[in-house]
């Protein structure tokens, strides 16, 4: 079990959509939360929400792009509520745009977010974990990562966002002797709000806002445009109850266990069924037989 109440605990992203969700239950759960946000006005009118409610809570600036950025919010978290054990490495970006008309700043904005922006996140807060014995990450993916042909137009997005489930899972098995565990969130339909505002902080170095509230997060498909969209303070409760639990996933939505089955059953089993049927009728290869080394 993962204790909740009285853990110092960080979410990045947390002025707005999911990572406000998580850090205002954190904050009723009795977690004292660092608000971690590019947009620092947000994470202070979340933290002043906590505070408000009873609970104890900071704002900080951060980029997860840029590790010195990431590093001065772990020291002025550490500085402010104590050593922290709970990370919910929130901070995202969506992209709506079909990957041959994404310019490089758009892909690399995608990546350097959703998937390195988890990096550097766990990166900065592992040696305390590790150090104290304890801890848990929790990052969110999406089920655009867990399921990478259920959204279209989605390219770069899902890989980033597939990325941190195999980071996630990878890093678990290195961390298990030191009692610190990993969680990947993989929210389904939530009404976050971060293909609205996605424009309003994108750097300069990735572009700058107006090219990508203009063009790249346009967001005219409507595949999905009757699935339901849960409300962040909604999801939260779940979010925790599965980090309390140590799960390494945790979804939203129950009903998509079937798009799951769709994607991975029939379609890896399939996969599978052609190749004994091949290796039935062509033979197995010879394995090497030095290992893995390469025979000249």
């Amino acid at each position: 079990m993962t204790e909740i109440a009285g853990k110092a605990a960080v979410v990045t992203g947390g002025g707005s959509g999911i990572g406000m969700g998580l850090a205002g239950e954190l904050g009723r759960q009795g977690a004292r939360v660092a608000v971690a946000d590019i947009q620092i006005a947000k994470a202070e009118a979340v933290a002043a929400a906590i505070r408000e409610a009873g609970g104890q809570a900071v704002a900080l600036p951060c980029d997860v792009t840029e590790r010195t950025s990431i590093n001065a919010m772990r020291d002025a978290a550490i500085a402010a509520l104590g050593p922290v054990q709970l990370v919910f490495a929130n901070a995202g970006a969506t992209s709506f745009t079909p990957l041959i008309e994404m310019s490089d700043a758009d892909v690399d904005w995608i990546v350097q977010v959703n998937l390195m922006g988890v990096m550097n996140t766990t990166r900065a807060f592992l040696p305390g974990m590790i150090e104290a014995a304890g801890g848990h990450i929790c990052a969110t993916s999406s089920m655009a990562g867990l399921l990478p042909g259920w959204m279209p137009v989605h390219v770069p997005y899902s890989a980033a966002k597939m990325g941190i489930i195999g980071m996630m899972m990878n890093l678990a098995i290195e961390l298990k002797p030191h009692g610190v565990f990993t969680t990947s969130y993989c929210p389904g339909g939530v009404a976050s709000g971060m293909k609205a505002n996605n424009g309003a902080y994108r750097p300069e170095r990735f572009g700058g806002p107006e090219p990508v509230a203009e063009v790249q997060f346009s967001g005219t498909d409507k595949t999905h445009s009757s699935m339901a969209f849960y409300r962040p303070e909604d999801v939260a409760p779940i979010v925790l109850n599965a980090v309390r639990n140590n799960r390494p996933f945790v979804f939203d939505h129950a009903e998509q266990r079937r798009l799951f089955a769709e994607t991975y059953v029939s379609v890896v089993e399939a996969c599978y069924d052609d190749l004994d049927a091949w290796q039935a009728e062509n033979g197995v290869p010879q394995g090497n037989p030095t290992g893995a080394d390469l025979i000249d």
